[in-house]
């Protein structure tokens, strides 16, 4: 029920309040009670490492498996919108939108220091640390959780809204991802329950990688000038990098997010060169290929290793801390889960025009082929000076993780050229920061108003505020343990989401079965599909 008129035009009432009553009350509670909060953050990332463990590792592969499996079949020809329809954004724009929703501030974050934690200190699938071998492990390890499976998580939600809204012509909204498989019935309070899901994952989502953000760019300018690090300095960057995406966002999908999202991409592409004319190229080039074959070819195993739990749930000394897919793989799939709401609504609403098969080959393979060129860059070069040159990365990730970046900028010993490139690092992690805060902004009018592709602009101003204001509040419940607390609100507010994502998977094909039904089985397979109404 959207409002037509009052202060509240253009917003569902109920999905706005029950949010925002939840939200005030989470983030009053953790102003109120620091101490406790700061427990509860602990025992609820506990309870869902030991008990959900492998629902998350299973269900991040189930996801895969059906986004492969439905761009090679028959239905992948069918078009997201009319038949004759042209994409509404060109494949360099559309990439660009589509890489800078979806990886953001987090690979900046963890493009290096990730390799260098599993470098460093081993891993289940390898216990070599220091060498080579090592080094092989860490980089398919780190392909492995930004490659495929993030990205098909974040298709399942991009495919099903695109379909359900420019296919089936209902609202771009959350809830309508079940139309096929319930009917109206998501139109009622069920519908209402499916979009608060969807908001408190997207906000807490978001806010996580706002945090991270706001630690690294923070850790650059204590780099560069000397600004020192504290929760001071993190929260006034909150404030100006929420102020500025919200002149971002005011500025519509068509402006200030398309061009922030253009100038994130040029940035992206400087830094690469960066790191393949003053880097170590050979290693690079050698690590992306050899870390891409050590990928595919440890892909079934990795998908499906399930790490035993070192305590029993009912164990008063259980704790996530002992367990390395705790720290890794859950609190990936779940970040990925929690952002999948805001990525989803997001690359379908820019994604109108495309089929099946070329969503799910650009969203799928694309993105995760640019993550692959990333990582060897960015890791590969950290890797090397450690290895070949004793830079002692590895040692500065383990005492802070938000210095990676600029450790491996000092590394290179280039002097002059070391700092300008921390400099413009520094502001590509702003120019994301902005494009993740104005992008979730849109996202979750854009669900608080049941998909109004244009929602109005003091709802934007709301819930562009309340991003940064949980971020700030994460990061302040943390203290010392500040990551922790914000990669347990991604993994916490995934969890929910997560049940609808499965519903999702089965409503997009009794969606598309029933779509093809109506072109009709005589039209050969490969042929042009035709356009029609609702299911």
């Amino acid at each position: 029920m959207v409002l037509n008129n009052g202060p509240l035009k253009g917003i569902n009432p109920y999905i706005m309040f029950i949010s925002l009553l939840i939200t005030v009350a989470l983030i009053g509670y953790a102003l109120i009670f620091p101490s406790e909060s700061a427990a509860l953050v602990d025992l609820v990332r506990t309870l869902i490492t030991l008990a959900a463990n492998s629902w998350y590792v299973l269900l991040a592969a189930l996801f895969l498996i059906f986004c492969i499996w439905i761009a090679c079949s028959r239905y992948g020809n069918i078009r997201l919108g009319k038949d004759d329809e042209k994409p509404e954004f060109g494949y360099f724009a559309w990439f660009a939108m589509v890489y800078a929703a979806g990886q953001g501030i987090g690979i900046i974050f963890w493009s290096i220091a990730e390799p260098m934690f599993h470098f460093s200190s081993g891993s289940p699938f390898s216990e070599q640390t220091g060498n080579a071998e090592a080094a092989a492990s860490a980089m398919a390890i780190s392909f492995f959780h930004w490659g495929l499976n993030a990205w098909a998580i974040y298709s399942v939600v991009g495919l099903s809204l695109a379909f359900v809204c420019y296919r089936l012509n209902k609202p771009l909204s959350i809830r309508y991802t079940l139309y096929p498989l319930f009917g109206n019935k998501v139109t009622g309070r069920w519908g209402v329950l499916i979009d608060v899901i969807a908001v408190f994952a997207t906000l807490f989502g978001i806010a996580t990688s706002l945090g991270m953000g706001a630690q690294q760019i923070n850790a650059g300018l204590s780099e560069i000038w000397g600004i020192p690090q504290s929760p001071g300095v993190q929260l006034a960057l909150i404030v100006v990098i929420t102020l500025c995406a919200l002149i971002s966002v005011l500025t519509g999908l068509k402006k200030g997010v398309k061009y922030l999202s253009i100038g994130n991409m040029w940035l992206t592409v400087l830094l690469l060169l960066f790191f393949f004319a003053f880097g170590p190229t050979l290693y690079i080039v050698k690590t992306f290929f050899s870390g891409s074959f050590d990928y595919i070819a440890q892909l079934v195993s990795f998908n499906f290793y399930i790490e035993p739990a070192p305590h029993a749930l009912g164990d008063a000394q259980a704790s996530w801390k002992g367990m390395w897919q705790g720290w890794w793989t859950v609190f990936y799939w779940g970040w990925w889960m929690s952002w999948a709401p805001f990525v989803g609504v997001f690359v379908a609403r820019v994604s109108r025009g495309r089929t099946i098969r070329e969503f799910i080959w650009g969203v799928v393979g694309v993105s995760s082929l640019l993550s692959f060129v990333w990582l060897a860059a960015y890791g590969g070069t950290a890797l090397y000076l450690d290895l070949f040159e004793g830079a002692g990365i590895a040692a500065v990730v383990s005492n802070d993780v938000a210095k990676a970046l600029y450790a491996t900028f000092q590394g290179m010993e280039l002097g002059s050229l070391s700092t300008l490139a921390m400099i413009v690092g520094t502001l590509m992690v702003a120019t994301y920061f902005i494009t993740s805060s104005d992008s979730g902004t849109l996202v979750l009018t854009t669900i608080m108003s049941e998909g109004e592709e244009h929602p109005l602009n003091r709802h934007r101003v709301i819930w562009g505020v309340m991003q940064g204001v949980v971020a700030a509040v994460l990061l302040f419940v943390g203290g010392e343990a500040a990551l922790s607390s914000l990669q347990t609100a991604s993994i916490a507010a995934a969890l929910p989401f997560s049940l609808i994502m499965l519903l999702m998977c089965a409503s997009l094909y009794k969606g598309v079965r029933a779509e093809y039904k109506k072109i009709g089985d005589a039209r050969l397979y490969g042929a042009a599909v035709v356009n029609s109404k609702e299911v």
